[in-house]
């Protein structure tokens, strides 16, 4: 019995310890980069365009750091709160699926552009920030790049990002909201799931 309260409190000690190491947002971000940028100058493939690798790599090091649910919360607005669980979880796929498409063609133009990750003070409290970067090219004026970050329960995931002060999410929401009002919902999540398709399609014929 004691070895098993013995097990108990270690892994409530090992439980707290993980909570109090939650990674910063700045330092998330700019890990992410580091990492990112690492593999793509190592990989000659990449560099020569190979979506099915860039999408790898977009995959394993940086969708887990995206709450793609709140995202699609934001770009389908009021909407939202008509939706069934069933219709919030396929728009959610459709939404990601997008997005995906859009951070794999990001990458697979990348050459050798300087990423700056600026320092962050916030708030022992904060539970949203914002972390702001910017991308240059030597000759060129610096683009400023800035996501939006919210706490959860054990890390810091982005939730939009900023690109020269215009939102990637909230572009959305307009065309998001005419298709609701044209076809409902449902009509939202077919036309975000054709185009998903054909994009797969071409993707496949270009092979």
């Amino acid at each position: 019995m004691k070895n098993l309260f013995g097990v108990i409190a270690g892994l409530l000690c090992a439980i707290g310890v993980a909570q109090a190491e939650i990674v910063a947002p700045d330092a998330l971000i700019k890990t992410t980069v580091k990492d990112v940028v690492a593999v793509i100058k190592a990989d000659k493939d990449i560099q020569a365009g190979d979506l099915q690798k860039t999408l790898a790599l977009v995959d394993a090091k940086v969708l887990p750091h995206f709450d793609f649910e709140r995202m699609t919360q934001l770009a389908v607005g009021k909407y939202w709160r008509t939706a069934t669980p069933e219709q919030r979880q396929a728009l959610t796929r459709e939404f990601r699926n997008m997005l995906v498409r859009t951070y794999t063609k990001v990458f697979s133009v990348y050459r050798d552009q300087i990423i700056e990750v600026k320092p962050l003070k916030m708030a022992d409290d904060a539970t949203e920030v914002t972390v702001q970067t910017t991308i240059s090219k030597p000759g060129t004026p610096a683009i400023p790049v800035n996501y939006e970050m919210r706490k959860n329960a054990d890390s810091w995931k982005v939730f939009d990002i900023y690109i020269e002060g215009v939102s990637m999410v909230m572009n959305y929401r307009g065309t998001f909201a005419s298709q609701i009002q044209e076809s409902g919902i449902d009509g939202l999540i077919k036309t975000l799931s054709d185009k998903n398709a054909n994009a797969a399609l071409h993707k496949a014929e270009a092979k």
